[in-house]
C-alpha cells in the first residue's frame, strides 16, 4: 500500500508538470489548495450519515482501514485520494464530531443525499434528510461558528483544529451528487416524468453555488467559494444491483457491456443539462472557476475494460447475497429458506468493481480517481491541482 501511495503522489505531480505546459496554464503554479470542502451522496461521504443515525458495520473499511470508517466501500474513496494528491489529510464529516479536525476543511455529504429535497424517510426509501440545500445551510453556519471561534480564541492550541478563516476564499470545493435523484426517478416516476423534472434538479444545483432568482438561499458564491470541482453523475445503468432486477432482459435492454440502456440514457441526459448550467454559471461569476469532470465517462471506461485493468468483470459483487432473486446487504444477515445468510465480502475485493452492488471498492475508486485528477476528463481540461486557473472549455 505504500508504494501505491508514492506512486499516486509522483503521479500527481508528473499530471501537474503536464497540465503547467499544456494550452492557457502555461507558466502557471499549482493552486495550492488550503483545505476542501466536499458536498455529495454516498460516493464521497466519508461518514455523515453514519454519525447521524448509526455506525457502520463490518466489512466496510476493512482493506485501507481495517475497521468501519463511514464509508461505504472496502477502504478509501475518490475524494479520499482527491484529498491525498493535494497533500491533505482525509475529509473528517461535518456530523461527526468525535476526534476531528477541520483545519484543512469538512466534509458535508452523507449517504442518500439528493439534489432536490424529497419528502421521504431516510428508514424507508434511503433518502437523507441532508439534501443539498441542507448541506450549504451547515456549510455556511460551520464558516460563520468556526470563524468566531477562531478570532476568539486566545491560544494557538484552541485554534488547531479550526479552519483559518482566510482559506475559506482559497480551497476547492467539490461536489458528487445527483446519483439519488436519478435512483428516485426510476422509482416513482416514468422517464418522461423524470425527464420533465431534471431542470428543476440542475436549477436547485446551480441555486447552491450561486444565488436563486429570489435571493433567498444560501449559496457558495455568497460564502467566499471562488474554486468549484464538479463531478457529474455515473452510469446508473450499470450498477450490478440494477442488473439483478433483469434476469432474462429483451434484446434492446442491455447494452454491449450488460448495462441497462434507458437508465444510462437518463443520467447522460442529467449530465448534458449539468455541463449546460455549469457554463451558465461561467459566464455569471467570471472571477469563480467552475471544472466539469465527466465521471460517467471515466467510470464506463472501466466497466468496458474491466479485464483489461485487472479486474473480474463489472457486474460482479464483492460484498452482499444477491442470487436467486434474495437480496442480503452487505455486512447483513438474512433467514433464507431456513438458514441464516451472512452477507460477507469476497477474498480479494481488488479484483472487483463494485464492493457491494452500489459503490466502488477502493482498488475502483482509486482507478477513477487516477483518470480523473489529471484533467482527462474534465472541461476546462485542468488537472485538480490547476483547478483555480481559467483554461480553455472542450
Amino acid at each position: 500500500m505504500e508504494v501505491v501511495r508514492v506512486l499516486f503522489g509522483v503521479w500527481i505531480l508528473v499530471s501537474w508538470v503536464l497540465s503547467v505546459l499544456g494550452e492557457g496554464v502555461r507558466g502557471a503554479l499549482p493552486c495550492d489548495f488550503p483545505a476542501i470542502y466536499n458536498f455529495g451522496d454516498s460516493n464521497s461521504d466519508t461518514g455523515g450519515i453514519f454519525a447521524a443515525f448509526y455506525p457502520a458495520g463490518p466489512p466496510s473499511g476493512e482493506t485501507f482501514f481495517h475497521q468501519p470508517a463511514g464509508r461505504g466501500s472496502d477502504g478509501r474513496l475518490i475524494i479520499d485520494f482527491i484529498a491525498k494528491g493535494l497533500g491533505l489529510p482525509y475529509l473528517s464529516a461535518y456530523l461527526d464530531s468525535v476526534g476531528t479536525s477541520f483545519r484543512h476543511g469538512a466534509n458535508f455529504a452523507t449517504g442518500g443525499s439528493t439534489i432536490r429535497r424529497l419528502n421521504e424517510s431516510f428508514f424507508v426509501t434511503g433518502v437523507s434528510p441532508f439534501s443539498l440545500d441542507v448541506q450549504i445551510v451547515q456549510f455556511s453556519q460551520f464558516r460563520a461558528r468556526t470563524s468566531n471561534l477562531y478570532n476568539q480564541a486566545k491560544k494557538e492550541s484552541q485554534r488547531i483544529n479550526l479552519p483559518r478563516p482566510e482559506d475559506f476564499s482559497k480551497a476547492l470545493y467539490t461536489f458528487d451528487i445527483g446519483q439519488n435523484d436519478i435512483a428516485a426517478g426510476f422509482r416513482t416516476m416514468s422517464n418522461e416524468q423524470f425527464k420533465a423534472v431534471i431542470p428543476d434538479i440542475i436549477g436547485q444545483f446551480a441555486a447552491a453555488v450561486q444565488v436563486s432568482c429570489t435571493g433567498k438561499r444560501v449559496h457558495l458564491y455568497q460564502e467566499g467559494a471562488r474554486a468549484f470541482w464538479i463531478h457529474n453523475t455515473g452510469p446508473f445503468g450499470c450498477l450490478p444491483v440494477t442488473l439483478h432486477y433483469y434476469h432474462r432482459p429483451l434484446p434492446g435492454i442491455l447494452d454491449q457491456h450488460g448495462c441497462v440502456i434507458a437508465q444510462n440514457n437518463m443520467a447522460k441526459q442529467f449530465n448534458r443539462q449539468l455541463k449546460k448550467s455549469i457554463i451558465s454559471l461561467r459566464e455569471q461569476l467570471p472571477d469563480a472557476t467552475l471544472t466539469y469532470v465527466d465521471v460517467f465517462a471515466a467510470k464506463y471506461k472501466l466497466i468496458r475494460s474491466a479485464t483489461k485493468e485487472g479486474f473480474l468483470d463489472a457486474r460482479n459483487i464483492c460484498c452482499g447475497y444477491h442470487e436467486d432473486g434474495s437480496h442480503v446487504w452487505c455486512g447483513n444477515k438474512a433467514q433464507i429458506n431456513g438458514s441464516e445468510v451472512y452477507a460477507g465480502s469476497c477474498e480479494d475485493p481488488s479484483r472487483y468493481i463494485s464492493w457491494d452492488g452500489i459503490h466502488y471498492t477502493e482498488a475502483a475508486n482509486y482507478w477513477v480517481a487516477n483518470h480523473i485528477i489529471d484533467g482527462s476528463f474534465s472541461d476546462p481540461p485542468l488537472s485538480i491541482t490547476n483547478a483555480c486557473q481559467k483554461g480553455r472549455s472542450l
